[in-house]
């Protein structure tokens, strides 16, 4: 046995292990007398036997699997391994981490939108993090037929759904079409409790889903700038207090900044100028008073020549 026996000794472990797999099947046909099980740190290990869970193993290091892993095995525990014959089972490593994965609508997501018939095309990008939380939900629905599950196919599953749900939470929780931003958070935790739903279904978990931003098409980000720019100019005040802090940050008086000060400070002027005009008229379609108790010398009435007299000759009016 002991001239033998080294020949058949072999390691089980996740070989090549990736934080972008969630698990990998350790399938070799048999394990054999010597065998060590290895358990590394953001990995769990599980023993099937005719597809049926023996045993979970959660610390990492290093274990014989004669005497350190068989004797905690559900229906293997009093298992002798012969001279020729091994331990037909398989191994499943879980990664335990949780994976952060970037996310991105592959279409433009049709909003509803009042005045627009087919709805606003809108593309949304951000991250959401996953693990998996259910064992016997994953072995059965997932890891029991297959060799290995990568992050693309979440990713695959979690985008397949993403159009429906942007629309949902957008509907319930985006306040405003033109800056759905102001309201990313409410409705990616809207989208995060959906989907976590959905993907307990084959046991994983989604821990969070974060909205980074939303575009707009061109020509609607631009009507979104220019409305923007029209509203910041209506209040001359505030946008020459934005210039001139913009100028003032920059630590220097020229540039954009400067021109657009520059440009607040001339709009302000004109419209002192045009209403010191219209007091200018106001005041010259007032009748003159007397200037230091001299008459004048036209009557402010009728226009009569007054030649210094007290009261107008034609109609009479006090001129001092």
């Amino acid at each position: 046995m002991g001239l033998f026996g080294g020949q058949f000794a072999n390691v089980v472990e996740w070989q090549e292990f990736r934080d972008d797999i969630l698990f990998w099947k350790w399938s070799n046909k048999e394990i054999k007398k010597g065998s060590r099980l290895i358990i590394r740190p953001g990995q769990d290990a599980i023993f099937l036997y005719n597809g049926k869970v023996e045993g979970l193993f959660r610390d990492d290091g290093s274990y014989d699997i004669e005497s350190q892993i068989i004797p905690f095995l559900s229906t293997l525990k009093g298992f002798k391994f012969g001279f020729n014959s091994g331990l037909r089972a398989e191994v499943l490593f879980i990664n335990t981490k949780e994976v952060l994965v970037k996310w991105g609508t592959k279409n433009p997501v049709l909003i509803p939108a009042p005045g627009l018939p087919g709805g606003m095309p809108i593309r949304s990008f951000g991250t959401f993090s996953c693990k998996v939380a259910d064992y016997d939900v994953f072995i059965e629905r997932i890891a029991g037929i297959r060799q290995q599950y990568t992050m693309d196919e979440v990713k695959e599953r979690i985008t397949s759904m993403l159009d429906q749900l942007l629309m949902k939470w957008i509907a319930k929780e985006g306040r405003d079409m033109f800056n759905l931003q102001v309201n990313a958070s409410e409705i990616g935790k809207g989208i995060q409790e959906d989907l976590d739903m959905e993907m307990l279904k084959i046991g994983i978990s989604i821990t969070s889903f974060a909205i980074s931003s939303f575009n707009y098409p061109q020509e609607v980000q631009k009507m979104a700038e220019k409305a923007a720019a029209q509203s910041m100019i209506g209040d001359v005040g505030r946008f020459q207090q934005v210039a001139m802090g913009e100028s003032i940050a920059a630590g220097k008086g020229g540039g954009a900044a400067s021109d657009m000060a520059g440009i607040a400070m001339g709009m302000a002027m004109g419209q002192q100028m045009a209403a010191q005009m219209q007091q200018n008229q106001a005041a010259a379609s007032q009748p003159q008073a007397a200037v230091g108790g001299t008459a004048p010398n036209f009557c402010p009435d009728c226009g009569t020549k007054t030649n210094g007299a007290n009261f107008c000759p034609n109609c009479g009016r006090k001129l001092v």
